[in-house]
């Protein structure tokens, strides 16, 4: 079968890439033409564009970059219409891929949407394009469900594949992992400062501005596989030091983390690793976010998942270096740390257990 997969940013490409490794288990005849990065071309197939070309972050940018949305666009129409592909799986990444559920609807693909759109944060009026030209919705946040059902739309609670992505991971040692990377003898604070440049410089600025106050430990931001290595030379010195591509590793090799609002948050949390929350956009994006999102009173998968909060959220104005400190202090040397572990134990339950590629790929092959 021929599957056309469109995913547009880096946590796209690693669950689209996992489930091309199902599905690839399950039909031995499988073609693979996507969007999406390395994660996914390693899996085989063609690369049609990379996610590090399609990310634009908040209402501003993607304002000023609309020109080269909607070109994409008219790209990827004309792409799938020439391919032909036999099922299209679009993995997130709305505004993109709701406008590529309607044209491939009409020419006759089946159309399968894997991870929803936050549609219960904001846009909920986008239920109806799902409804009217998405023939399969999978989910995998158990209260998604709901959601839908409550629109009248069908879908299935799969899992979350981000457990199927931890459970293959080996074991790994502290010590060799801060050899191999030049790294010194302090635990380690580790900086996810998000993947698209402009996020990744607005963040760090704020995250390395506790260091005075946490001397006795190094801290090491995760670099992104969509920036080149040059671009964190600036913020490196003797106590911080860029470790590229191996965000997992690193982690598990932390003592704490402050982590941009995103998949990361997620991530950070079923890797057992405290964290605080952190996200500061634009005046204007984040003005007109804030009237958008409704009845939200968390950004953090984290919390949205438990419904309460489990990790502290710094944002926007809230994220300021005395907060930084004083929430980073809790997690490193009192009471709450233990807290954290015992939430996160909770939190895996919710989730359920590994296994979201393949029961998303057995969904897709029974449509």
């Amino acid at each position: 079968m021929k599957y056309y997969i469109i995913a547009g940013e880096a946590s796209g490409d690693l669950h689209g890439s996992n489930l091309m490794k199902a599905l690839k288990e399950k039909d031995p005849h499988s073609e693979f033409r996507f969007w999406g990065g390395d994660l996914m071309k390693a899996q085989g197939g063609t690369l049609v564009k990379h996610y590090r070309d399609l990310a634009f972050m908040g209402f501003l940018e993607v304002a000023m970059n609309l020109r080269t949305i909607l070109n994409n666009i008219k790209f990827c129409k004309e792409d799938i219409k020439n391919h032909q592909p036999d099922v299209l799986i679009l993995v997130d990444y709305p505004g993109f891929n709701l406008r590529i559920a309607k044209f491939a609807k009409e020419l006759g693909i089946k159309v399968i949407y894997y991870i929803s759109p936050q549609l219960w944060a904001w846009k909920e009026g986008r239920v109806e394009i799902i409804k009217k030209y998405v023939d399969e919705m999978m989910v995998i946040l158990p209260f998604e469900e709901d959601f839908y059902k409550k629109h009248g739309v069908h879908s299935h609670f799969v899992g979350h594949p981000l457990l199927d992505a931890i459970s293959t991971l080996q074991d790994i040692s502290v010590e060799n992992f801060k050899a191999e990377h030049q790294l010194n003898e302090k635990d380690i604070i580790a900086l996810l400062p998000g993947s698209r440049a402009q996020e990744v410089e607005k963040m760090l600025e704020i995250m390395l501005s506790v260091r005075p106050y946490f001397k006795e430990y190094q801290f090491v931001i995760a670099g992104a596989p969509s920036l080149p290595k040059e671009f964190y030379q600036k913020y490196v010195d003797d106590n911080v030091h860029f470790v590229s591509n191996k965000t997992y590793d690193l982690l598990r090799c932390s003592k704490a983390a402050l982590v941009t609002s995103g998949t990361a948050t997620l991530e950070t949390a079923l890797l057992n690793i405290p964290e605080v929350v952190c996200y500061r956009g634009s005046k204007i994006s984040y003005a007109i976010a804030k009237r958008l999102v409704k009845n939200i009173k968390y950004i953090s998968l984290v919390n949205l998942i438990m419904d309460r909060e489990v990790v502290k959220e710094l944002i926007q104005n809230d994220l300021n270096t005395n907060n930084l400190v004083e929430e980073l202090k809790k997690i490193l040397e009192t009471d709450k740390r233990s807290q954290v572990f015992a939430d996160y134990e909770l939190l895996r339950e919710k989730l359920g257990g590994k296994g979201a590629s393949e029961n998303a790929a057995e969904v897709i092959l029974k449509v």
